[in-house]
C-alpha cells in the first residue's frame, strides 16, 4: 500500500484541466473528496469521487490514480485503466494520456497498438506534450506497432522542441545508450544540456558524466564538476562521488603543490555524503580509497564541522 504524500494534487488538476479541457466546475463538487485525499482519509476520499463519477471524469480520473496508485487499498491496475478510460472519454487530458498507457500494454484488455497511438495523440492535442514521447516509444520498440525508430524520435522531439525537459532527458538517454537508438553522444550531450538547464537533476548529473568522461565532445572538468556539485548539492546522491572525485582530481595550488584547504574539505564533505548513501560494493570500496587518503593529509580538527554540514545536508534531503 501506497501513500499520497509524494503528489501534491492540486498540481495534478492543474494537468488534467489544462487548456480548458475540463470546465472548472468538475472540480468544484470535489473540493471534500480532494481534501480527504490530502489527509490520507483514503476510504472517504474514495467514496466521495465514487459518488460523482457518474456525471464527473474528473472523479473517474482520480479513482484511477487512487487504484493504480494503490492508495488505501491494494493497488489494482485493471480497475484504474478501466476508470481512465472513462475520463478520457470525457476529455480529461491526462485520462487520455493514462488510458493510452493501458491501451498500449494491454492491461484489463487485449492490447492496442493503434488505439493507443490515438489516445497519446489526442493527449498531446489537449496539452500534455508529454505524451507524443510515450507515441514514439511504442514506435521505437515495435511491439504493438510497426518498428519504425525514426518516426519515434521525431514525435519525442517535438515534445522537446516544445520546452518539456522530461522529453529532453528521455531523448538524450534514448541517444545515450538505447538498445534500439543508433548511439549518438553528441546528441545526447546536447539534449542534457538542455534538461540540465531546466534544472532537472538526474540531466545534471548525466551530462557531468559526459562531461568528466569527454563523452559527446571535448572534456570540460570545470563545467562536469559544476553541474555534478549543483545536483549534488539538491540532494541527488548519485553525484556525491562523483563530484568528491573530480576535486580529487582537481589542479594543486601553485604555491603548496597540494590541493587547496577547501578542496580538500569538500572532498571529505562529499565522500562522507557518498559513504551515508552508497549501496554499491565498488562505490563503498572507491569511498574507502578517498577516505584514507583524506586521512592521511587532512587535519583531525577540521572533521566536527565538515561533519556537522554533511548531516546538516543529508538531513535537509533525508525521505520523510
Amino acid at each position: 500500500m501506497r501513500t499520497a504524500a509524494a503528489l501534491t494534487f492540486s498540481a495534478l488538476l492543474a494537468v488534467t484541466l489544462h487548456a480548458g479541457a475540463a470546465p472548472r466546475n468538475l472540480s468544484e463538487e470535489l473540493k471534500p473528496a480532494d481534501r480527504a485525499l490530502a489527509a490520507q482519509q483514503y476510504a472517504r476520499a474514495y467514496r466521495l469521487y465514487a459518488r460523482a463519477a457518474p456525471r464527473n471524469p474528473l472523479a473517474q480520473f482520480s479513482l484511477g490514480l487512487i487504484e493504480q496508485k494503490g492508495w488505501g487499498r491494494p493497488a489494482n491496475p485493471v480497475a484504474a485503466c478501466a476508470w481512465y478510460g472513462k475520463a478520457a472519454q470525457g476529455n480529461i487530458p491526462a485520462a487520455q494520456q493514462s488510458f493510452a498507457d493501458c491501451l498500449a500494454s494491454g492491461t484489463g484488455q487485449a492490447a492496442d497498438g493503434q488505439a493507443a497511438l490515438a489516445w497519446y495523440r489526442k493527449a498531446a492535442e489537449s496539452g500534455i506534450a508529454y505524451a507524443l514521447c510515450s507515441a514514439g516509444e511504442l514506435s521505437i520498440r515495435g511491439k504493438v506497432v510497426a518498428k519504425d525508430v525514426a518516426h519515434g524520435l521525431a514525435l519525442c522531439t517535438q515534445a522537446a522542441q516544445a520546452g518539456l525537459a522530461p522529453a529532453m532527458l528521455r531523448l538524450a538517454d534514448y541517444y545515450r545508450d538505447d538498445q534500439d537508438v543508433p548511439q549518438n553522444l553528441a546528441a545526447a550531450r546536447a539534449w542534457y544540456q538542455q534538461a540540465a538547464e531546466h534544472r532537472l537533476l538526474v540531466a545534471q548529473y548525466r551530462l557531468g558524466l559526459m562531461l568528466s568522461q569527454g563523452e559527446g565532445g571535448a572534456a570540460d572538468p570545470a563545467a562536469a564538476l559544476s553541474w555534478l556539485e549543483h545536483a549534488a548539492s539538491e540532494g541527488y546522491a548519485p553525484a556525491y562521488l562523483p563530484v568528491a572525485i573530480l576535486y580529487g582530481n582537481s589542479a594543486p595550488d601553485p604555491a603548496t603543490g597540494a590541493l587547496t584547504p577547501e578542496h580538500l574539505a569538500k572532498i571529505y564533505m562529499w565522500t562522507s555524503a557518498a559513504k551515508a548513501t552508497a549501496t554499491s560494493q565498488a562505490d563503498r570500496a572507491e569511498i574507502d580509497k578517498i577516505e584514507q587518503l583524506v586521512d592521511r593529509v587532512m587535519p583531525a580538527q577540521w572533521k566536527p564541522e565538515l561533519d556537522r554540514r554533511v548531516a546538516e545536508h543529508l538531513g535537509k534531503f533525508a525521505a520523510p
